[in-house]
């Protein structure tokens, strides 16, 4: 998929609302964007531009996640940690504490996009 895709500027508007401090994980922001993990991690791979913060998604386990050429990229945990994000001795993000709680209402009224239809919790 090429990175100027609906999907792709759907992706990365919102990983640009993702406070700093807090993380989104990859399954997250393709719940809120209608495709997949996978998709959003191609997505990541593929930022060029400085104002779309990638070091914040982060995989479900609160892990920063292994790159393609199976490397995991300090220089996003040190960025992460630079916010106030803890991460535990294996390496791990506390969700429950840092993890994003999604645009509200007038996000996405303002961003032109649609809100998704999510099971209620």
């Amino acid at each position: 998929m090429v990175a100027s895709s609906p999907t792709y500027r759907a992706i990365y508007r919102l990983v640009q609302a993702v406070p700093a401090g807090q993380v989104a994980t990859y399954g997250q922001i393709g719940q809120l964007a209608g495709c997949g993990a996978r998709q959003v991690g191609y997505a990541m791979a593929a930022v060029k531009s400085p104002d779309i913060p990638w070091h914040r998604v982060i995989n479900s386990r609160g892990a920063v996640s292994v790159r393609a050429d199976g490397a995991v990229d300090a220089g996003q945990r040190c960025r992460l940690e630079e916010e106030g994000v803890i991460f535990d001795l294996r390496g791990r993000a506390d969700l429950s504490v840092f993890q994003w709680h999604g645009p509200d209402g007038g996000w996405w009224l303002e961003s032109g996009l649609e809100p998704p239809l999510l099971p209620p919790r």
